[in-house]
């Protein structure tokens, strides 16, 4: 079973377990497709982050790391040379070493069964020959298309190759990232076996062409999402140095299952630290469709999503005292009647809490409310973005599952590449220039990502995967699927299809990094009588539309009868389960 956020992508990983492969044969070619399919959301340029069980090893949940760190030359004082408060939203000085391609070939090569030419075939046709063009992707380019024209004529190239915004159903094609594609897949023919044909594509991307032609490029200087024009500090020496790996996930048992998450360099364990904090509280509490239930989990949300201000990144983080019952109960008092629009971290022995600089606005970019909230980008015309990503959850007959964000790397997010038809990411944007914080901008660390999908374990088995789209909230939606399911007794689907929220009010891990004290962004579904009351509550809140929030999917496996389940998200439109 598979489900994604693009039924194209979707129909390419249904295809290879319907040929014989695996869930992580599935899940590489689906991913690949969805480079070519949602470049808006993410490209090879960029990162992911993927959790998954094996049926050899089913009680060993393990995160596929695909975060790569910041270059050898990313430096606060460089960045602050530059005359930069805060690392850019986009621009190459926002671009962290890519890290997607080597994990999704470190996943294929110990974990799959595919050559990598046929998991990657279906991405190349259609990068070669076409695939009819999303709304979304249109409305994007439009979005930076002054951007293109007058300071990325790559981008224009590719993106609007007719000297136009292309419309939502025309043939796009990229044919550069076909042929990086087919190189790829060519530097190890001459390899003796599949694991060292999957190697030496590695070895091609982080030291051969894909690697040269990216440092070359980015050393000429462009326009940022500052307004200013800066070099790229990524160079050969950074790709070179940069290897996915697999991590073991941080737990949090909750309702009789274990939710499995990334370590404290993601947001990942901000969701764990809300169930600890809910779980003491009756039932009446944590049903998201009442004004009690939907008041609670947000200032739930609130306390956990401080201590990962306060707390997180890639660094040694007090995760078993964030996570201690102990600690959920000293939170969990602080939950009144009245919505909080304080920036409230707790406090962890021997540990200081870093306070990050709270800006206040409530539209800094000039954001079009056409994006808010869907999983979708908001994109600015200067290129900045939030809200991106894309997901793709498999499982296979065989019991294997996984689940995974990608992101980054987004057409919007700095100049095309053309000898490689794509761009490098953003993600530095979620690091500070201040060399207290946590995720502070240092070479050769990680920022801290918001690219967080779960995996839940039953008595040593996994029973499902899931994830969505878009940034600060992803875990904030993923909350609310857990509790309905897990404490509300709803279905995965019934889940993913139930009016969601999320609260605004913590910085966010993108460029310009404001905030909304007190605020909340509700589906209008949820009720006028319950919006009613949580404004009574003091809560801010932003109706959004009735579809609007999160695009939510899931895969599951009843581990006593071996069925198989999947469930999509309407909103958008384009998200699809499948499966037979």
């Amino acid at each position: 079973m598979v489900a994604s956020t693009h039924w194209i992508a979707t129909a390419a990983a249904q295809a290879v377990l319907e040929r014989g492969g695996n869930a992580f044969d599935a899940a590489t070619a689906g991913a690949f497709v969805l480079h070519v399919v949602e470049p808006h959301l993410n490209g090879p340029g960029g990162d992911l982050v993927g959790i998954f069980a094996t049926a050899a090893d089913p009680s060993r949940p393990l995160v596929l790391m695909g975060q790569g760190p910041a270059p050898h030359n990313a430096t606060i004082e460089h960045y602050r040379a530059e005359g930069l408060d805060l690392v850019p939203g986009a621009g190459a000085l926002a671009a962290a070493i890519p890290g997607a391609v080597d994990a999704w070939l470190l996943l294929l090569r110990d974990h799959g069964s595919w050559e990598l030419g046929e998991v990657f075939a279906f991405a190349r046709d259609y990068a070669r020959h076409g695939h009819p063009l999303l709304g979304r992707v249109s409305a994007t380019i439009a979005a930076v298309s002054d951007l293109f024209e007058t300071h990325w004529p790559s981008s224009a190239a590719l993106w609007m190759p007719q000297g136009r915004v292309p419309q939502a159903g025309e043939l796009l094609v990229n044919t550069a990232y076909a042929d990086t594609l087919d190189r790829l897949v060519d530097a190890g023919r001459h390899a003796d076996s599949r694991q060292g044909r999957i190697d030496a594509a590695r070895a091609e991307w982080s030291t051969g062409f894909v690697a040269e032609a990216a440092a070359r490029f980015v050393r000429e200087k462009h326009r940022h999402s500052s307004g200013t024009d800066h070099a790229g500090v990524i160079d050969e020496q950074d790709f070179a140095a940069f290897r996915a790996s697999y991590e073991p996930a941080v737990t949090l048992d909750f309702r009789g299952v274990t939710v499995a998450k990334s370590a404290a360099w993601g947001q990942g364990p901000a969701l764990l630290q809300c169930l600890a904090v809910l779980d003491g509280f009756d039932d009446e509490r944590l049903d998201p469709s009442t004004a009690l239930g939907a008041h609670t989990i947000l200032e739930a949300q609130k306390l956990s999503f401080a201590d990962r201000e306060a707390y997180y990144g890639d660094v040694e983080v007090p995760l078993p005292y964030l996570l201690s019952a102990s600690y959920a109960e000293q939170r969990r008092v602080l939950i009144t009647d009245r919505a909080s629009s304080e920036f409230r971290p707790g406090s962890v022995p021997g540990v200081r809490a870093y306070h990050p600089p709270l800006r206040n606005s409530s539209d800094p970019t000039g954001a079009n409310d056409e994006f808010v909230g869907s999983g979708e980008p908001t994109v600015s015309p200067t290129g900045v973005t939030a809200g991106d990503t894309c997901h793709i959850d498999v499982v296979d007959a065989w019991g294997n599952m996984i689940s995974v964000t990608p992101s980054g790397g987004w057409l919007q997010s700095s100049p095309t590449i053309p000898e490689l038809g794509f761009c490098l990411g953003s993600r530095l944007q979620m690091m500070w220039l201040d060399p207290s914080s946590p995720s502070a901008l240092l070479p050769g660390r990680r920022p801290r990502t918001t690219l967080t999908p779960t995996l839940l374990l039953r008595d040593g088995h996994p029973i499902a995967a899931l994830g969505t789209p878009g940034g600060d909230q992803q875990d904030q939606w993923q909350l609310l699927y857990l509790l309905r399911t897990l404490v509300g007794g709803y279905s995965p689907q019934e889940a993913i299809d139930a009016p969601a929220f999320h609260t605004t009010s913590f910085p966010e891990s993108f460029w310009p990094r404001t905030w909304e004290p007190g605020g909340a962004v509700v589906e209008g579904r949820l009720g006028a009588d319950v919006i009613a009351e949580l404004r009574t509550r003091g809560h801010r809140i932003t109706v959004a539309g009735d579809w609007s929030l999160g695009r939510l999917s899931s895969v599951g496996r009843d581990a006593s009868t071996g069925l198989l389940t999947a469930a999509a998200n309407p909103r958008g439109a384009q998200g699809y389960a499948a499966g037979r």
